[in-house]
């Protein structure tokens, strides 16, 4: 990537509180971009105020539905590059409150699209999706070709997001790249319902990691800084061929079971002969999902940098941290 490429350009980060948004707002802080970031609550653990990285940029208080001020920011800040990120994430408020995470993560995306339509200056738009709109399929890895058939509230709303910015790519000829990521990890994830900050808390207490799943379902995991570093490298290549209006895997290439996950981070710990309780839950969940990252590999030139265990241990170095401030 470019040294240079993001110094003084003007980006605007939806959601950029959360996880990925805080590590994507340092890494272009790091490269001199100006950004404006969205922020719809203010979290008080949030990465970006943590490290006091928010008093860095333009914050802007709202809703990614609220159309006139999507506008009026990206208008009147001179955007030239868009990173959505604002969504509901999470699979079991998905399930519970289907209608908030309809209206966030689908309404969102064609508002902020249509804003950006409207503006000019705006010459690249990255959108944030999730390897569950591609739902359950026959043939795995997923490709970037497989159709988009969520079938859960969660899965669903990511499918339809990526199907509108396709629309957006393909009758306006807007300049969006879709993103679709493995499971995430990395600091900064205080979603302690997740698999690993769940576990990772649990370990470093030396307590059981809990399980919500039989532990049989195989995943992909994908590190943090891996995650942020295919972000910045398919917005920068937005004027190459093959990159508006495609979609783009990045996942780790190496699936594992959730049980091999927990186990891994539990023989990472002081604590290595912990045993999980395995609960057995989870519902509504499809079983087996992986990416084939082929395609980003070959376009942009992007490729996991980061082991399991190397990003694991790295992460665990965060929370063994944060938790004992």
């Amino acid at each position: 990537m470019s040294n240079d490429f993001w110094r003084d350009k003007r980006v605007f980060i939806t959601g950029c509180t959360g996880h990925l948004g805080s590590w994507l707002t340092d890494a272009l802080l790091t490269r001199g971009a100006h950004i404006v970031g969205l922020i719809r609550d203010r979290m008080a653990n949030s990465q970006l105020i943590r490290t006091a990285l928010i008093d860095q940029i333009d914050v802007v208080y709202g809703n990614v539905c609220d159309y006139p001020l999507l506008e009026r920011v990206l208008a009147e800040y001179e955007i030239d590059t868009i990173f959505h990120l604002a969504a509901q994430t999470l699979v079991g408020v998905a399930n519970r409150a289907p209608l908030s995470t309809f209206e966030t993560n689908i309404r969102g995306t064609w508002m902020i699209l249509e804003a950006a339509r409207h503006n000019p200056t705006v010459r690249r738009i990255i959108t944030a999706s999730s390897d569950k709109a591609y739902g359950a399929q026959p043939q795995l890895p997923y490709c970037e070709d497989a159709p988009l058939q969520g079938q859960h509230p969660y899965d669903v709303s990511k499918s339809c997001a990526d199907l509108i910015a396709y629309t957006y790519a393909h009758t306006y000829n807007l300049p969006v790249t879709v993103i679709r990521s493995a499971n995430l990890y990395g600091g900064g994830d205080l979603n302690w319902n997740r698999i690993v900050p769940g576990t990772m808390r649990s370990v470093l207490r030396g307590e059981r990691p809990l399980l919500r799943s039989d532990g049989t379902m195989k995943r992909d995991y994908i590190f943090i800084k891996d995650v942020v570093r295919g972000f910045l490298m398919a917005a920068e290549q937005m004027q190459q061929p093959n990159v508006a209006g495609e979609a783009f895997n990045f996942g780790s290439n190496h699936p594992v079971t959730v049980l091999d996950m927990v186990n891994t981070i539990i023989q990472l710990s002081d604590y290595p002969h912990l045993q999980p309780v395995i609960l057995d839950e989870a519902r509504h969940e499809t079983r087996d999902q992986y990416l084939c990252t082929d395609k980003a590999s070959q376009i942009l030139g992007w490729q996991p940098q980061f082991s399991l265990v190397e990003g694991l241990r790295e992460t665990m170095v965060w929370y063994d941290d944060f938790l004992t401030q």
